[in-house]
């Protein structure tokens, strides 16, 4: 069986964990769980007393495109569930050799944004439109206009515009409208609530009342009054609950959902569920302003908490909030690490050939660090990891590509390096805008998400792209789940204390970190880089007019 990270995170975890203080908190139902659905990974983290893990789980999956729609199966939802929660059960009686019973707490995040609409019986009406979907730019830029705010392509009022647009049928029998993260709480808990930072990723927040803009939302009412819905948008959407806030508690019917052994007992209190952005910012420590983190897996982000508001609309940068409520500036990328991992897994594929074949840790360390031995700038040569459409650079759909000049360097330092600031690139082009165009100023970034498993490699490149110090943590290279375990607890023990506070004070007091200055050859090797991959989006360009999605 080939090794996978959590294999990895899990044994850091063991290796301090006091298995009869875990075995106590199993068996006197003072555990927290917090589960994520990640792109490809859904994530289970059951939290002790100390807020430190003490048993993990992981079911994979993966989108798929049909119909020109990049969709999750909702049959893969609820079998990812419980596939996780089931591995992590079978984690703890190995472990501890007891049955988990009870919970403390349990809170639920997910993917942000996309489009999830049901009718009044509660069905689906069309399959899940996921965040990485660019067909809503005609409304995205229509209620951009309307608005006076950003209102990017994967939000949720972008998608339910769109399909305004297109005079969908389904549209006049929406009842109930939330992203992955709401459903999945939904089926557990029977409540339509969405934590504030995940509701961000649907409809803009009005961040006095920490609720939906009320003013956009009877500007969209008025701008859709001729289709005669019978709806309002206030109808439709979920309720806006902050970290801290109580969002139901765990109904017998989803326990079972959630454990069709029956083991798990109901009535567990509920946080509001969150999105992946949310988690990771709690993850991170990373909920205060001046501080952000960037998140590397699938797609790649940044969250810069902020000072004040921008000076004006930035189309490469969307508007959202922390789980606490507080002004984030974030800048998102549909693409991540997906092309580079083929990369690594086509070398796979040529050392299994060659008979040496070799464990996947061991196959990404080994080209990660191969790529430190590379020239600053990458040798020359250019890639583009758009297998999706880039929003951030102005294309509509994606075309993986990789290209040299005569005059390129073509080594395998080179290569990797390359593949690696390529997955780096367009977030680069939307934190120009925060850092150089607004002037924002950070006094920490974080960095987490699977591009940074290799110790320092894509955390050194992180930190030439931004010519700022950049930090990672031991447990935050799986944070999604952790940081939705930390906001369940949040919700038990509290006490009324700020979110940042507690966070600061319970959880990271004496965190370990590691973080690494700009190496200034980097830095300079990096804006070399830049200068090529800005130039070269006209190949990007007609490789899309050009070539068959």
């Amino acid at each position: 069986m080939v090794p996978t990270y959590i294999d990895g995170i899990r044994k850091v975890w063991w290796d301090v964990v006091n298995e009869d203080q875990a075995r106590a908190v199993v068996t006197e139902g003072r555990g927290v769980l917090g589960i994520e659905f990640g792109s490809t990974r859904i994530k289970a983290v059951l939290i002790g007393d100390d807020r430190t893990p003490i048993a993990s789980g992981g079911f994979e999956w993966a989108s798929k495109h049909e119909n020109g729609i990049w969709t999750y199966d909702d049959d893969a939802i609820w079998a990812g569930l419980k596939a996780a929660y089931a591995d992590l059960v079978a984690e703890v009686d190995r472990r501890y050799g007891v049955k988990l019973e009870r919970l403390a707490a349990l809170g639920i995040s997910g993917m942000m944004h996309g489009y999830l609409a049901f009718d009044a019986d509660g069905q689906l009406l069309t399959p899940f439109r996921t965040w990485q979907n660019t067909i809503t730019g005609e409304a995205s830029k229509a209620l951009t206009s309307l608005f006076e705010y950003n209102i990017p392509q994967r939000w949720s009022v972008a998608h339910l515009y769109q399909a305004v647009l297109g005079r969908e049928e389904h549209v006049g029998r929406i009842a109930h409208l939330t992203t992955l993260a709401g459903y999945v709480h939904w089926r557990l808990s029977g409540e339509q609530v969405l934590g504030v930072g995940e509701a961000s990723g649907m409809f803009p927040i009005d961040l006095g009342t920490g609720g939906f803009n009320e003013r956009m939302q009877q500007q969209f009412d008025e701008q859709v009054a001729d289709r005669r819905y019978g709806w309002k948008l206030a109808d439709i959407l979920p309720r806006v609950a902050s970290a801290g806030e109580a969002a139901g508690r765990l109904t017998p019917d989803g326990a079972a959902l959630l454990d069709p052994t029956g083991t798990l007992r109901s009535g567990v209190p509920m946080a509001p569920p969150e999105g992946d952005a949310g988690t990771g910012m709690v993850a991170t420590n990373s909920v205060a302003p001046r501080t952000a983190n960037v998140s590397a897996g699938t797609s790649v982000f940044a969250m810069v908490v902020l000072e004040r508001d921008l000076s004006r609309v930035h189309e490469e940068i969307d508007l959202v909030t922390t789980p606490a409520g507080d002004l984030v500036g974030m800048a998102h990328c549909n693409n991540g690490t997906v092309d580079l991992n083929a990369w690594v897994s086509l070398f796979g594929e040529v050392a299994q050939a060659l008979g040496t074949g070799v464990d996947q840790q061991t196959l990404f360390g080994t080209l990660y660090r191969a790529s430190l031995a590379g020239e600053p700038d990458g040798g020359g040569m250019l890639a583009y990891n758009y297998l999706a459409g880039e929003h951030v650079v102005g294309m509509e759909s994606g075309r993986p590509l990789f290209t040299r000049s005569a005059s390129s360097r073509f080594t395998l330092a080179n290569f990797m390096r390359t593949h690696l600031y390529a997955s780096l690139g367009a977030l680069r082009v939307g934190l120009d805008v925060l850092l150089k165009d607004e002037g924002v100023e950070l006094d920490a970034m974080f960095a987490h998400g699977g591009l940074f498993r290799t110790a320092g490699v894509a955390q050194r490149y992180l930190a030439a792209a931004i010519n700022a110090p950049v930090s990672v943590g031991e447990v935050a290279g799986e944070g999604g789940a952790w940081g939705m375990a930390l906001l369940a607890r949040y919700l038990v023990d509290g006490e009324g204390q700020a979110l940042g506070d507690y966070l600061g004070e319970k959880v990271f007091a004496d965190a370990a970190v590691e973080t690494l200055e700009p190496d200034p050859a980097d830095v300079a090797g990096f804006e070399e880089f830049m200068g090529r991959y800005r130039a070269g989006l006209v190949v990007q360009r007609a490789a899309i007019d050009a070539l068959e999605n």
